[in-house]
């Protein structure tokens, strides 16, 4: 019997880079919006800050908790999806705050928890349910018709072939397990074992985000980011695809005045509203030494932005 792989630590994507951003001094507090194993919060806590860290998955929020008891009240956890951060601050008089750092997508532990579905690495049921609740990915590939199952593919994932993958998917019904799904995509897209990616990413990408609603979590969390940020405070977020880094980018350059100007076949439009944010600074990703020790962070975009005096524009 071959045992089963151990699973890879979680390690924080730009950490260093992240910490540096936020400007922390003691006695601040900061919200971790995306708590996961509590990489970024570790870091806060030993800059001297107060964190509120949220995450929608119970199994991160139950993992952490010999945290809160270890550092006497600096640290409070609610079990919550970041997109309410605003909510859930107000409701505890813990607003307004000095930073909030978003890490977006699905974390390391999900990935390597085959029982949770994220991944066709091992085997596992169909779900990718970052809390655990409502339409799961096997719900999701069974009950819906061929041309939604394409149009997600197409959108979330930015499969060129999506129409192929959602007809091979439909004819396979149903699917129950991470690597019936695989498979059929394999099938469909001509997969080779020596090519350099795995045709089964972007469907599996496009079917985690849609079931979890994450390109919506991510516009709602920026906009109730804006709403808790005091004058000064710092928004760092970390994406990992292009969908979520032009989310960030967009609205960083809108809430700052910096989009490009208009030309005639698009004319600018006056600005309506004082700027919320400062020009955001250049973009930040990996360097070769964290990718020589965290390959996943291959893909991650650190974007930040300081907030302004002016009201939120929502």
């Amino acid at each position: 019997m071959t045992a089963a792989p151990a699973l890879r630590p979680h390690v924080p994507v730009l950490l260093d880079e992240v910490i540096d951003a936020l400007s922390i001094a003691p006695g601040e507090r900061h919200v971790d919006a995306t708590f996961g194993a509590g990489g970024y919060t570790d870091a806060i806590l030993d800059r001297g800050a107060q964190v509120v860290a949220f995450d929608r998955d119970p199994r991160a929020i139950a993992d952490g908790q010999p945290r809160v008891a270890a550092h006497g009240g600096r640290l409070i956890l609610i079990e919550a999806p970041f997109s309410t951060l605003d909510r859930e601050l107000d409701a505890r008089d813990l607003a307004p705050v000095d930073g909030v750092t978003l890490d977006i997508g699905v974390s390391s532990m999900q990935l390597d928890q085959a029982e949770r579905g994220f991944s066709f690495q091992a085997d596992g049921p169909l779900d990718m349910r970052m809390a655990g609740e409502g339409v799961s990915a096997a719900d999701f590939v069974n009950d819906a018709d061929e041309a939604e199952i394409a149009d997600i593919l197409f959108h979330y994932g930015e499969e060129p072939r999506a129409r192929r993958v959602a007809r091979a998917i439909v004819a396979a019904r149903p699917l129950t397990r991470t690597a019936e799904l695989a498979a059929v995509v394999r099938r469909a897209l001509g997969y080779k074992p020596h090519d350099k990616k795995d045709p089964a990413t972007r469907t599996f990408q496009a079917i985690r985000i849609h079931v979890n609603r994450e390109l919506d979590e991510l516009a709602e969390g920026l906009a109730a980011a804006e709403r808790v940020l005091k004058p000064g405070g710092r928004l760092a977020v970390v994406t990992f695809h292009s969908l979520e880094d032009r989310m960030v980018k967009k609205f960083m350059r809108e809430r700052s005045g910096s989009e490009p100007a208009g030309s005639r076949h698009r004319p600018a439009v006056a600005a309506a509203r004082a700027p919320s944010f400062e020009a955001p600074a250049k973009p930040v990703r990996p360097g070769e030494r964290e990718l020589s020790v965290n390959p996943r962070a291959r893909s991650a975009t650190l974007r930040v932005a300081r907030r302004t005096a002016a009201p939120a524009w929502n």
